[in-house]
């Protein structure tokens, strides 16, 4: 199955070269693939997953390791943003 995988701000770094500037890509997964499971290919350090949407809905740190993503899904991830 497939989803949309969308990294911003300074993650959109752990993407390939080429998707960076649309910081997103598709991505082909198995079935019953959590959003941990999603994550763990790219190398995001834990502490910079901050904000995680599926479909645009929050989904909190202690679920990410046991919701599961179903193919159309579009999985977006926000670090910790600072502002002033």
């Amino acid at each position: 199955m497939q989803i949309t995988f969308k990294l911003y701000a300074t993650l959109g770094d752990y993407l390939p070269a080429d998707r960076r500037r649309d910081n997103a890509m598709a991505l082909d997964i198995a079935d019953n693939t959590t959003v941990s499971d999603a994550i763990a290919p790219f190398g995001l350090p834990a502490k910079l997953v901050h904000l995680v949407l599926i479909n645009g809905h929050f989904v909190p740190p202690e679920q990410r390791a046991t919701r599961t993503l179903v193919d159309g899904d579009v999985l977006a991830i926000w670090p910790p943003i600072a502002g002033g």
